[in-house]
This record gives structure tokens, C-alpha cells and sequence, in this order.
């Protein structure tokens, strides 16, 4: 295999016309460049150097690779000050995917923050839940994923880099005039001749456990991945919800009151990725980032 220092050494020959003039050149001793050119001659296969007196000619052999060394050791340094400005946070990418809710709430405050501090990191955003979102993260398809799941311990993310970002807990949302509005405090029980509105999958199937060990089915009426619409359907009086705080904060309840619900629930929000993302510069900056806008939510 022909290595990058033995062409640079080969140029500096060919320019110089000696081994000694072109070891002053590079800073090195005339053995020195004697050896690489040995081993260079090796990986080719072939003489690249004919002494005539006292200066070195190029065979033909080594004449091309004069010719490409030029391009293959400009387009090596190119290569090296490119990684070296994403390995400074000069420059980067970070693939971001996001549920709604994240999106609209620790998402912005984490990516205002990262552009603050490191301008050449580009990062690009889409919205998916989980699972989706990890299997996007396995597959290659994004670089981090915030998402989150109910109840901790579980083995599904045994093989990723979890970053924990805070609990969310499920608060209930009735209609302004509804029998339980001004209450401090709801069981879920007290719910349960309710028409219900329900969020996502995830959170659906979340809200059928909570209710069943309250020992009620909730009847859905209603089911939508929007939480706009699951605010805007309690707010018209059509039924009652349990949300997530984050989906709260990201939408304005109008019509609607929150109350608190026993028992209390949380779903657990946190940022991912791959063991070796995790070494990327621009990755573990979104990831710091992500954990501090966390911490003002």
C-alpha cells in the first residue's frame, strides 16, 4: 500500500534532485528519506529513482506518481482540515428526530443555544414517536432521537446511549364547565362514565393500563396524533383527556382546564443515540444541549 508520507517524500526527491536536499527540505536525515524511498519502491513494485552522478532522475514509474501525488496529497489535506473543523465544532451535521411535543418545547430552546455556541453545526429536524423514532436512529436514518416511554428499566434501549432528560407527568384536561374544572385533585376513577379523547398509540395504550387498574375501560370516542385537535375536542365540551405537561405547554388550552390526576403518572423523555455518535463533537453538543434546555423546562 502506497502511503502519503512516502509520496510526499518522493515529491520533495524529484523537486530537490538529492536525497540530502531533500531532507533539508522536509526537516529529516538523508537516511531517513533513503529508507522511506526504499519502502516506497516496495509498495510499487517497481524503481521510481535512477542515480545519474550525484541527483536522482524519475523513472516512468515515477513520473506518474509525481503526477497524481499532487492531487492525492491536496485532496488528503482538504480531507484532514474538513474533519479537523467538525472535530472544533467549526463545522457538522446532526440529524435530529423529535415527537411533536419535544419538538415544540425543549427542541428550540436546545437548537437556538447550539447555533449560539457552535454557528458551522448544521442541524436538521424531523418529527417521528416511538418506535419509529428508533428504529429511524438504528437504521441510520437520524443521529439523535428524543423520545420518551413509560416506565423505566426496560431492555428495548440496552443498545443505544440514553441521555435522561426529565419526567413528564400526565395531567388530566376537562372542559371548562365540567363537573370536576375547579378540583384540585381527580382520581382517574372519577372519569370513568367519561367520553375520552386519547393522543398517540403509545399514549393510548398508556391511558387504557392507567384505567384499567382503576378498574374501568375508558371509552375513546376520539383518537388523534394532534394534540391541538385532543385540546380543541376537550375545549368544545366532547369529551376528557390525559395529556403530557410538555403537550400542554406546547398548545394554549382555550375552553379547557387541567387538573391534577391520582395516581400520578410520568412518562420518562429522553435523548439517544449510538454508542459511536456519541464520540461525534457535533452529537454529544446537541446531546449537552438537549439535557440543559431540559433542565429550564
Amino acid at each position: 500500500m502506497i502511503e502519503a508520507r512516502h509520496l510526499r517524500v518522493l515529491r520533495a526527491v524529484a523537486a530537490t534532485g538529492s536525497f540530502s536536499a531533500a531532507a533539508r527540505e522536509l526537516g529529516c536525515t538523508q537516511p531517513a528519506v533513503s529508507q522511506q524511498m526504499k519502502a516506497l519502491e516496495g509498495s510499487a513494485g517497481t524503481p521510481l529513482l535512477i542515480r545519474t552522478g550525484r541527483e536522482m532522475r524519475l523513472t516512468q514509474a515515477g513520473e506518474v506518481l509525481v503526477r497524481h501525488a499532487a492531487g492525492i496529497l491536496a485532496g488528503l489535506t482538504a480531507a484532514e482540515e474538513e474533519v479537523a473543523a467538525i472535530a472544533g465544532l467549526r463545522a457538522g451535521r446532526v440529524r435530529l428526530v423529535s415527537f411533536p411535543s419535544g419538538s415544540s418545547t425543549l427542541v428550540p430552546t436546545a437548537l437556538a443555544a447550539l447555533r449560539a455556541a457552535h454557528p458551522g453545526t448544521r442541524v436538521s429536524l424531523v418529527e417521528a414517536e416511538p418506535p419509529r423514532s428508533i428504529e429511524m436512529l438504528r437504521e441510520g436514518d437520524c443521529d439523535v432521537a428524543l423520545a420518551f416511554r413509560y416506565g423505566a428499566g426496560q431492555a428495548e434501549w440496552d443498545d443505544l446511549v440514553v441521555r435522561p432528560l426529565l419526567a413528564d407527568r400526565l395531567v388530566g384536561l376537562v372542559p371548562e364547565g365540567h363537573r370536576l374544572a375547579e378540583a384540585g385533585s381527580v382520581g382517574i376513577a372519577e372519569l370513568a362514565e367519561e367520553s375520552w379523547i386519547a393522543g398517540c398509540p403509545r399514549c393510548r395504550r398508556q391511558l387504557v393500563d392507567v384505567c384499567e387498574e382503576a378498574g374501568f375501560t375508558p371509552r375513546i370516542d376520539f383518537a388523534t396524533d394532534d394534540y391541538p385537535a385532543v385540546v380543541g375536542l376537550v375545549g368544545a365540551g366532547l369529551g376528557v383527556a390525559v395529556l403530557p405537561e410538555l403537550a400542554i405547554e406546547s398548545v394554549r388550552p382555550k375552553g379547557a382546564r387541567t387538573v391534577t390526576v391520582e395516581p400520578a403518572v410520568e412518562r420518562e423523555i429522553v435523548a439517544l443515540t449510538l454508542p459511536d455518535l456519541a464520540q461525534v463533537p457535533a452529537v454529544a453538543a446537541t446531546l449537552t444541549e438537549l439535557t440543559r434546555a431540559a433542565t429550564r423546562a
